[in-house]
């Protein structure tokens, strides 16, 4: 049976997600790797099943890489082991752990936390505790090596990574920008890795059949000229299964960028861009510097100049937010036509700036993880329900892209009042946010539409009836199509000729 000494692990959101951290840190064990394993989990395992796993490889050091979507998973798992095993050293680093004026519970169950960046200090606490030195101090804080120092991770990901998963990586760390939502405010700086060490990952990662590359930088445009080398690297290697995923500043896209992302094939980029508001003063109050007028021209560019996939991001809570304004942004982003836009709910992330507010706004945040904002000052909870659902209801209609044609007729000229009232008929008659099968989507959708809206019924099946067909779903829709009378009086010839349509 293969026994492992030090044993990194941790809790991904889903499988086709993969853990970077846990790569970086095998990658700067040194001396020590030979004698260090990884495992990977799903927040949507058993703990216990976890933990034999864990234990099966015999383990004297455990390091648990820990955010804000696997601290409540993690803390079942570290329970079970510290009942079973209490010789292991159970060691964690990760944004959720990463400031000791604000840790979770499961830090009282743990030996050592690493604040920071872990690459040179875990490798240090693993040297001594194997050794038979025991630190004296819990709370260790990590100490950011030179980028030139660190061993890059990439010959980590297996051929089962290359082929099931996304692939991270990362051209540069930190953000010069201080939006105070992100824990990415407390950088002094963006750090470039050396470029044409980086191209040569990518060109070994490629190599070996990696066509999904994921950018974790937070502002991949900042240096355009190494943004263009980047592109112009992954143009020469184009092909039809290529697919890059990079966050991008929405104001900042000079004419070489753009001459670069015209190049590309539909649908083989995908940006995300996070707008998060274009209200001037909450923009002020957090710190966010953005020129919105830019910035709509920019997406307006994008759109109609390129091929991009383009994933908007929207905050809702922020302080200062209220209803009104929050349906203000979103419906001149929905003005703007992006393919997907992306609805997310403030969270409390502990070490963010944006703490600082939480007395004068009255930002009330959920308990528990993920630590959702319950209410604010100018937003009641009923209404961040409202919203929260809204949410939801967005990302399974809209922008699954499953109701292109309906969703016109759903929002009219007032997009999110429109969603909205449609939202709370969507949850009164289901009743639920999540399990709807795209069946009884369907036929809720057109229920409200037709009985609720008063809308055209047979306009109505004949949008929802193309967007069934493009579903994939099998069967006559719930909301079978009937043709008028008049036309079924047109012949067979008629109806074959309907099918070029």
């Amino acid at each position: 049976m293969q026994q492992a000494d030090i044993l990194l692990t941790t809790l991904n959101a889903r499988y086709m997600h993969s853990a970077f951290a846990l790569r970086y840190l095998y990658a700067n064990l040194a001396e020590l790797k030979p004698r260090a394993a990884m495992r990977e989990f799903t927040i949507h395992e058993r703990a216990i099943d976890i933990v034999e796993k864990l234990l099966a490889l015999r383990p004297k050091i455990i390091g648990f890489s820990v955010y804000i979507w696997n601290v409540e998973e993690t803390t079942a798992v570290i329970g079970l082991l510290s009942q079973l095993e209490a010789d292991i050293k159970i060691v964690v680093g990760g944004p959720e752990v990463g400031f000791p004026s604000d840790l979770p519970a499961l830090a009282e169950s743990v030996n050592y936390i690493i604040s920071g960046p872990g690459e040179k200090s875990f490798h240090s606490l693993c040297q001594q505790l194997l050794s038979g030195q025991i630190p004296l101090k819990q709370l260790i804080t990590g100490q950011a090596a030179p980028l030139d120092e660190l061993n890059l991770p990439y010959q980590y990901y297996n051929e089962d990574d290359i082929s099931n998963r996304l692939i991270y990586v990362e051209a540069s760390r930190g953000c010069p920008f201080k939006c105070e939502f992100c824990l990415s405010a407390l950088d002094k700086t963006a750090r470039p890795f050396e470029l044409s060490r980086f191209l040569d990952e990518m060109k070994t990662l490629h190599k070996h059949g990696a066509r999904n590359f994921k950018f974790i930088d937070r502002t991949f445009n900042l240096k355009v000229s190494s943004s263009v080398t980047i592109l112009e690297f992954f143009l020469e290697r184009m092909s039809d299964d290529l697919y890059l995923h990079f966050e991008v500043i929405p104001d900042q896209l000079p004419e070489l960028l753009k001459n670069t992302l015209v190049k590309f094939p539909q649908n083989s980029l995908q940006l995300e861009i996070g707008v998060q508001t274009f209200d001037k003063d909450i923009q002020s109050l957090i710190s966010r510097k953005q020129d919105n007028d830019k910035t709509r021209e920019n997406l307006i560019w994008l759109r109609q100049n390129t091929g991009a996939h383009i994933h908007a991001d929207l905050i809702f809570g922020l302080p200062g937010d209220s209803l009104k304004n929050f349906a203000d942004s979103f419906n001149q982003l929905v003005e703007l036509k992006p393919q997907e836009i992306q609805l997310g709910i403030l969270k409390r992330l502990r070490g963010a700036p944006i703490n600082r507010h939480n007395e004068a706004y009255q930002l009330r945040y959920n308990p528990v993880a993920p630590y959702n904002i319950l209410s604010t000052k100018h937003i009641d909870f009923a209404t961040m329900q409202r919203v929260t659902r809204f949410a939801r209801f967005w990302d399974m209609l809209a922008n699954s892209g499953r109701f292109r044609h309906t969703l016109p007729i759903i929002l009219g000229d007032s997009p999110f009042e429109r969603f909205l009232e449609f939202s709370d008929s969507l949850y009164r008659r289901s009743d639920s946010t999540w399990k709807i099968s795209l069946r009884r989507q369907f036929e809720l959708t057109f229920g409200i539409l037709t009985e609720q809206k008063n809308c055209d019924a047979e306009k109505v099946r004949q949008l929802m009836s193309k967007d069934f067909e493009r579903s994939g779903e099998k069967g006559k829709p719930p909301f079978a199509f009937i043709e008028p009378q008049s036309a079924s009086r047109t012949g067979i010839a008629n109806k074959r000729q309907k099918q070029h349509l």
